[in-house]
């Protein structure tokens, strides 16, 4: 007799929301320019042209994502301005994240596109994911189940003080 394995993951309901809200033509990355960040929209940081938001649903601890304000399905579709001011911002997350997580490495790209495995395939974004030596372990090879070690929150909360010292200097 086989048993039921149950990982209980209630924060991960708030998915399942921002999917049908996708499905009701509303595009996650689609953000008003006037909200502040905060840590329950897990916005950390806005430029001119584009944002540095948290990954709700990390591949690991620290997943940031940058995305430009405008809604465009693939990079070419920017300005050269709006184009240089996401690549900055991509550089300033790994220094943020260098500096609070002290990862040994990253895996910085983007899906565009259905066939490239783009969750949100109008809406261009980037995604820079920490990663350290070892990450990868039993669990989600034997187990199916990658472990986060930090709430998400947590996460935000030293990055978004990096980012208060950072401008405070």
């Amino acid at each position: 007799m086989r048993t039921i394995k149950k990982l209980w993951a209630p924060w991960r309901y708030r998915y399942i929301e921002d999917l049908y809200k996708l499905n009701e033509n509303r595009c996650i990355f689609c953000i008003d320019r006037n909200e502040e960040p905060s840590e329950e929209n897990l916005i950390l940081y806005k430029s001119k042209h584009s944002f540095l938001i948290m990954n709700y649903f990390p591949y690991n601890c620290g997943h940031l994502m940058v995305a430009p304000y405008k809604h465009v399905s693939s990079l070419e579709q920017l300005s050269s301005e709006e184009l240089s001011d996401t690549m900055s911002l991509i550089a300033f997350s790994l220094k943020l994240l260098k500096k609070t997580l002290k990862p040994e490495g990253f895996n910085v790209g983007m899906n565009i596109g259905k066939a490239a495995g783009a969750g949100v395939e109008g809406h261009v974004h980037v995604h820079v994911v920490p990663r350290w030596v070892g990450d990868t372990n039993f669990m989600p090879l034997i187990g199916g189940t990658k472990v986060i070690p930090q709430l998400v929150t947590e996460t935000y909360r030293r990055i978004r003080n990096e980012i208060e010292n950072y401008f405070s200097v």
